[in-house]
């Protein structure tokens, strides 16, 4: 079932929120215990607008902002790291390997998180290069012969949880508390309230689209519980220290 409480998480995400709605309940239910969580968001979350007038540069901006105050919503305490990729063209290459290993040897986290690359059917590009990159990362910084010229420790995380994955294996157990928390976070990302959210913030029936997003995590949780015979749950395939 759930993991002890690891000293220190990395979750590595594509974009500003994925790390939210595919983990926020188990990171809010680690950092509460004491757990160090980090974000390290790949893209810089240029596109995630509908609006084909939107100044993108300012919301670049925001959408920085909004994943600082959705990190603080979580109750983590670690670095909030943008590698600032175009959105819509991350690519698993070498330097961005050498990038997400660099991060997991100077955060030193027991466990990290990320897309599972090996979703089937999956549709956008940044979520497939950014689960390859959290599991290349790791293979890069867990041994010493990797980018030496990085001058740091290597470093070896105890665990890899892999969110979105089509045949989960492992389920941390969450809380209705840990669940308000991740749709707290959630909120924080207001940019994304039409696109992702189905909340019109200009429209009459604000609170009630807030109410039915709310409503739609709790599923989705609840959803995930049942499947490992828990009342509330998110769910990932495990991959440990091998």
């Amino acid at each position: 079932m759930s993991l002890a409480v690891p000293a220190r998480a990395l979750a590595v995400a594509a974009h500003p929120d994925d790390v939210e709605f595919q983990c926020g309940a188990t990171l809010a239910k680690w950092a509460a215990a004491g757990c160090e969580v980090h974000h390290l968001i790949c893209t810089d979350g240029s596109k995630g607008t509908w609006d084909v007038d939107a100044d993108l540069a300012a919301l670049v901006v925001a959408r920085q902002a909004e994943q600082r105050a959705a990190a603080r919503a979580l109750g983590a305490t670690g670095e909030v790291v943008f590698l600032g990729w175009p959105d819509g063209e991350l690519e698993a290459g070498l330097r961005q390997r050498w990038e997400v290993a660099y991060w997991i040897r100077r955060l030193r986290p027991d466990v990290v998180l990320g897309h599972d690359p090996w979703k089937r059917y999956r549709l956008h590009p940044d979520h497939r290069a950014a689960g390859w990159l959290a599991c290349d990362g790791v293979v890069a910084a867990r041994d010493p012969h990797f980018f030496p010229e990085q001058a740091l420790p290597h470093h070896r995380p105890s665990a890899l949880l892999l969110f979105e994955a089509d045949d989960p294996d492992h389920t941390e157990a969450v809380t209705p508390e840990h669940a308000d928390v991740k749709v707290a976070a959630l909120l924080a990302h207001e940019s994304q309230f039409e696109t992702t959210m189905g909340i019109d913030l200009d429209g009459a029936a604000v609170e009630a689209e807030r109410t039915a997003f709310r409503a739609r995590i709790l599923d989705e949780l609840a959803e995930a519980g049942a499947a490992a015979g828990v009342p509330l749950a998110e769910r990932f395939t495990r991959i440990d220290d091998r």
